[in-house]
């Protein structure tokens, strides 16, 4: 099922804390970068933070730039995010200013969670524990929200990530060190599956350093993870880069080991080829015997073909050939130029797992949008 696109927001002290332990909040951010959180939050469908930092912080959980709500009440949004609050016991204070502020607000939480809250906000249940998965699928699905923000705490963090259901992470680096064992840290013990993330972006703001990572490595076993969705948006952005065509279709991949590591990159009549798929294009530039194919991703904005005449092999031949056992897609290939075609059939015969990533099929044809059908 889809979810929304998740990006995790926090600062930290240089060794790795989210608060002191005194009785004041510590504020890690600069001014300036109080604004760009501002931005963000205007961007974005729904925040959502665990009750330890509605504990801990009685956070408000505001746009508070009145240009910025503005522009989204022009734009047919509501002026403020939902708020959302994630609690398991669902104890939490119903005179809390999360609860008194902004605009709509929600509460996930157990079964059993829901029986003891008082707040003010609609109670979504979610059976005897919290299920992360549940959760942003009825976000997505209930609540039609794309984006979320997520500000807090450190166990929500730590959680989201170990289930690889982060998309990006934008963390705010303080020039302080905190020292003190007993202060919350910003991500917790447990085992991290995603392997290393990919850096896309430094930026200085006053004495405060940005870095935003995406996760890069591929998930397993029919699974849809942040991973697949970085990669299939990057292979959604190549097709944007082919000549266009009145006979063929444009079309973006992307090959990635199992490691998160890009091994290649093409697109349909790249380099002057009128005739070369993306795959193909992508696959060439991989050396044959190169033993991480075999635990390789292939990301297709469209289905791989599973015949062509401008070749004798097809894509989904040439992948199962190269020893890739797994495909993410975004479009499965319409009738326009092959009645009957499909690629997903001949990759399953022949091995592969097939995933197919239905929220991207919008960028995945908008290069497209010139051809009949």
């Amino acid at each position: 099922m889809p979810h929304p696109y998740v990006l995790l927001s926090a600062a930290v002290s240089l060794d790795g804390y989210l608060d002191d332990t005194g009785p004041e909040r510590l504020l890690l951010s600069s001014p300036a970068d109080f604004d760009r959180v501002d931005e963000v939050r205007a961007s974005v469908d729904a925040v959502l933070v665990g009750a330890g930092t509605i504990r801990a912080d009685n956070p408000r959980l505001l746009v508070y730039s009145p240009e910025r709500r503005a522009a989204r009440v022009a734009a047919g949004l509501a002026e403020y995010p939902l708020k959302v609050a994630v609690s398991a016991s669902g104890e939490l204070d119903p005179r809390a200013r999360f609860w008194h502020t902004g605009g709509e607000k929600v509460l996930y939480t157990t079964d059993e969670g829901a029986r003891r809250a008082g707040v003010a906000a609609d109670v979504v249940p979610l059976g005897a524990v919290l299920d992360w998965g549940l959760l942003l699928e009825h976000l997505y699905d209930v609540r039609g929200v794309r984006r979320l923000m997520v500000e807090g705490g450190g166990t929500v963090h730590t959680q989201l990530l170990q289930q690889q259901l982060v998309d990006e992470v934008q963390l705010v680096l303080a020039p302080l060190f905190v020292g003190d064992p007993e202060a919350p840290r910003l991500f917790g013990p447990g085992a991290y599956q995603g392997g290393r993330l990919r850096l896309v972006e430094t930026r200085a703001i006053e004495d405060v350093v940005l870095m935003r990572y995406e996760p890069t490595a591929p998930g397993t076993a029919d699974r849809v993870v942040p991973a697949d969705r970085h990669w299939l948006r990057r292979a959604c952005e190549l097709a944007a880069q082919c000549p266009p065509s009145r006979t063929a279709f444009s079309v973006g991949a992307v090959v990635v080991a199992a490691d998160g590591t890009e091994l290649a990159r093409g697109y349909s009549r790249e380099a002057g080829d009128p005739v070369v798929h993306a795959e193909e294009a992508a696959l060439a530039k991989v050396d044959p015997a190169d033993p991480r194919l075999a635990g390789a991703t292939v990301y297709s904005s469209l289905e791989p073909c599973a015949r062509r005449a401008s070749r004798p092999r097809p894509c989904a031949r040439l992948i199962l050939d190269a020893g890739v056992r797994r495909v993410v897609t975004a479009w499965r290939e319409p009738d326009t130029f092959v009645e009957g075609a499909d690629g997903a059939g001949v990759l399953a015969a022949g091995g592969a797992e097939v995933v197919v990533v239905p929220e991207y099929e919008g960028s995945a044809k908008e290069p497209n949008r010139h051809l009949p059908g």
